[in-house]
């Protein structure tokens, strides 16, 4: 069974109504995300990183996964599908994707400030002051914030290696760690990018559709189904 190996970015939940990372000139609250979604951050004022991500979270459990995410989870019908996502939410989950590695964190989940070890699934939209890991310790959001390293940056680009179809979704390929995943995929192997404003042409064997992954993705999966 041939493996393809996705790479999705915020694009790929904007459909949804998941508002982008930098939507609104990169400004919350008049606030530059980089502001709130920092250890320096967190250090200066955990009450105001705190209230930025219950408002997204609060939003997430609103949306629903579109048309693109339902469509990836009918490859695995016929192909080894893992996703490797750049996005917080859990839509390709909630869609049915069976494997999924998130780069950058989960907005349903908080873990322990002491031990970053201990990492607890809400079920609720809030996160609070006071709200603690069983160690007593303060719970934080469970995401990679600006300054931090990517965890499983390492492990995405093993998975990448072993691609005979890699597909880009949603993203840009200009932010780093993650744009780097595209070279670790052999030059030999077919490649495409999903994204209305996509621009990349120092890459071999890629198929670039500049339409909204709602509309390319269900046509994309549909020819890839009959190629097998």
């Amino acid at each position: 069974m041939k493996k393809i190996i996705i790479l999705s970015g915020a694009g790929m939940s904007a459909e949804s109504g998941v508002k982008t990372f930098r939507d609104s000139d990169g400004l919350w609250n008049n606030y530059r995300f980089e502001e709130v979604a920092s250890p320096i951050a967190w250090e200066r004022d955990p009450d105001l990183v705190l209230e930025f991500y219950n408002q997204r979270r609060k939003q997430l459990f609103e949306v629903e996964p579109n048309d693109a995410h339902k469509a990836l989870v009918r490859l695995e019908s016929k192909y080894d599908v893992q996703i490797i996502t750049q996005n917080v939410d859990d839509l390709h989950e909630r869609a049915g994707s069976k494997n999924v590695l998130h780069l950058h964190g989960e907005l349903k989940k908080a873990r322990s400030t002491a031990d970053e070890s201990l990492v607890y699934t809400l079920d609720h939209w809030e996160l609070k002051r006071g709200d603690l890991c069983e160690k007593g310790s303060q719970l934080r959001p469970h995401i990679v914030w600006f300054g931090e390293s990517v965890p499983n940056i390492s492990l995405a680009a093993s998975i990448a290696s072993e691609a005979d179809i890699f597909i880009v979704i949603g993203t840009s390929l200009f932010v780093y760690p993650a744009a780097s995943l595209v070279h670790y995929v052999s030059e030999d192997v077919p490649k495409y990018l999903v994204d209305p404003k996509a621009d990349l042409n120092n890459v071999r064997n890629l198929t670039t559709i500049k339409k909204k992954a709602g509309e390319a993705i269900p046509e994309l999966v549909e020819e890839l189904l009959n190629q097998s």
